[in-house]
């Protein structure tokens, strides 16, 4: 599964019109900073000089996580699906953003621990009831990890085929900050007191659990693959601390860069699932645009390493999205500015000083 998402990197070709475009708009060069940025971006992954993201999805990814038995979270899991039917009846921070913006949500379970009712919003591809407690034993098996990918790929694919042309992902699932914290240990060779964060309000000594929990199952891991965390390959990684909810992130982030299509990255459990992704195939980056700085201390190292630059630093630590969604009308205006501000020519303004 993870050899097929083969991604081509941006076409250059419209490189020099798209810049001479943003350059000669009615202000001086680079004044519109990083929004000049994201319009050069969009406009190179949609090869067009007039970019356009005014059809745009939000997809929530759900799932549970069986290390949560391990006292990392302070909320019990049965908020999980709780707060599923809350994105579905329109009370989470993430619903009423997309109301406001006028956003189609949609909620896909690829592991809550218990059977949702059906719901218009609501797409069904559970995969297991919850992963595996990683602490004691591996997260996953190699064809869970398969389905969680494709839960991502099936959702892009229809948002395309739909003729959404920006996307948005979140997530839901308690513990999910401790399996991200695990997931970019092991990716990046971090010790978990580094990686580890108050999540959904720690205390100091929640964190240094939660950190001694995290080094407790890579080591188990080390020892059961008879490797050491720096040789895994994607799947070993996957298949012993990975998440159903962040799998399906990065199989939706890799397809999207395979079906050439720009996508928002929320904050720090998002920005995982694109590290994993980015694993899997370093173009990914190319067709990714950073929503926000979150609180989780682990997160700045992260946009570090991916050299990224965040649209927005609001001290989020919700998730859902919800950053994701806050930044789209600045996304939105990176596109207005090249479609309709006046260019010095029309407007008859002159460039000279």
């Amino acid at each position: 599964m993870l050899s097929s998402f083969q991604i081509q990197a941006p076409s250059s070709a419209f490189d020099v019109d798209l810049q001479h475009k943003i350059d000669t708009k009615t202000k001086p060069p680079g004044s519109l900073g990083s929004l000049e940025k994201l319009a050069f971006q969009l406009g190179r992954i949609q090869g067009k000089t007039t970019p356009d993201v005014s059809r745009a999805k939000m997809i929530v990814f759900a799932a549970d996580h069986g290390v949560v038995d391990q006292g990392i979270s302070l909320f019990p899991q049965e908020v999980t699906p709780q707060m599923v039917m809350n994105f579905l009846m329109g009370g989470a921070a993430v619903s009423v953003f997309c109301q406001q913006h006028n956003v189609p949500l949609r909620v896909v379970d690829v592991g809550v621990k218990v059977d949702l009712d059906d719901h218009p919003l609501l797409t069904k591809h559970k995969v297991a009831y919850a992963s595996q407690d990683f602490s004691q034993t591996a997260a996953m098996t190699s064809e869970q990890v398969t389905k969680a990918l494709q839960a991502g790929v099936d959702e892009v694919d229809q948002a395309i085929a739909e003729g959404s042309q920006l996307l948005m992902f979140g997530e839901m699932g308690i513990g999910n900050t401790c399996v991200s914290s695990c997931m970019m240990s092991a990716l990046l060779g971090d010790d978990a007191t580094v990686t580890a964060g108050r999540g959904t309000g720690l205390d100091d000594h929640g964190v240094s659990h939660k950190a001694n929990i995290i080094q407790q199952s890579l080591l188990r891991a080390e020892q059961e693959t008879g490797q050491r965390m720096a040789d895994w390959s994607s799947q070993t990684l996957a298949e012993q601390v990975g998440g159903f909810e962040i799998l399906a992130m990065a199989g939706a982030m890799l397809q999207a860069a395979k079906q050439q299509t720009a996508f928002v990255v929320d904050g720090f459990i998002c920005s995982v699932a694109l590290l994993f992704a980015h694993k899997v195939s370093p173009l990914v980056k190319e067709y990714a645009i950073f929503a926000h700085q979150s609180n989780e201390q682990a997160h700045q190292r992260l946009l570090e390493f991916l050299n990224a630059e965040p649209i927005l630093s609001l001290d989020l630590r919700l998730g859902e999205g919800s950053g994701a969604i806050l930044s789209y009308p600045l996304i939105q205006s990176a596109c207005v500015f090249m479609a309709q501000m006046a260019s010095f020519e029309s407007a008859g303004v002159s460039d000279q000083a």
